[in-house]
């Protein structure tokens, strides 16, 4: 590099300025993120928009001109398979089961990640295990209740309030603390 070589342009705090987004950006960013994390349809989309407008903060522009390549990325998506709202509640639903989490949690969890009401619903329905099992898996994770070794007489209100805090009914929560161990 010689003195008369122009130099980058520079961003306020002397970084380089980011590239302008393009299509092929947008669909390479999707693609990164969908090889490490399954996602639904508008939690892509959500990831997009945060980078767009992180791009376009830096560059200077009006991220909403981006809004409709976004939506295009997000519908080529789902038309390849890569997506699918439905599959991905079904694995989430039943990875959550497993780590003891009750309906409730898990329809909350689904929500924020943009998933249809009716679709986690039918996710939950079609998952085998029930709100007591979830219970215990969660009671044992935990050590609450039966899975707590030593007394746990004096732990029982604080054991019943920690499965209630995790979104599991009074009486699923009565019957997992008061009664015996479910071998795993």
């Amino acid at each position: 590099m010689t003195l008369s070589d122009p130099l980058p342009p520079q961003g306020a705090a002397g970084r380089k300025v980011p590239r302008r987004v393009t299509p092929a950006y947008l669909q390479r960013a999707a693609m990164a993120y969908l090889e490490r994390y399954a996602s639904s349809t508008e939690n892509l989309r959500r990831v997009l928009r945060r980078k767009v407008e992180k791009r376009c903060r830096l560059r200077g522009e009006d991220p909403s001109e981006f809004l409709e390549m976004i939506d295009e990325v997000v519908a080529k998506s789902l038309r390849v398979g890569l997506i699918d709202d439905t599959r991905y509640a079904a694995t989430r639903v039943a990875t959550l089961r497993r780590r003891g989490g009750s309906a409730r949690a898990i329809g909350a969890k689904l929500a924020a990640k943009g998933v249809a009401r009716a679709v986690v619903e039918e996710a939950l329905e079609q998952d085998e295990s029930s709100d007591e099992a979830a219970a215990h898996a969660y009671a044992r994770r935990r050590k609450l209740g039966p899975y707590r070794p030593g007394e746990n007489a004096p732990y029982r209100d604080k054991d019943m309030a920690a499965l209630a805090r995790a979104g599991f009914s009074f009486a699923i929560v009565r019957r997992v603390i008061e009664g015996e161990r479910e071998n795993a």
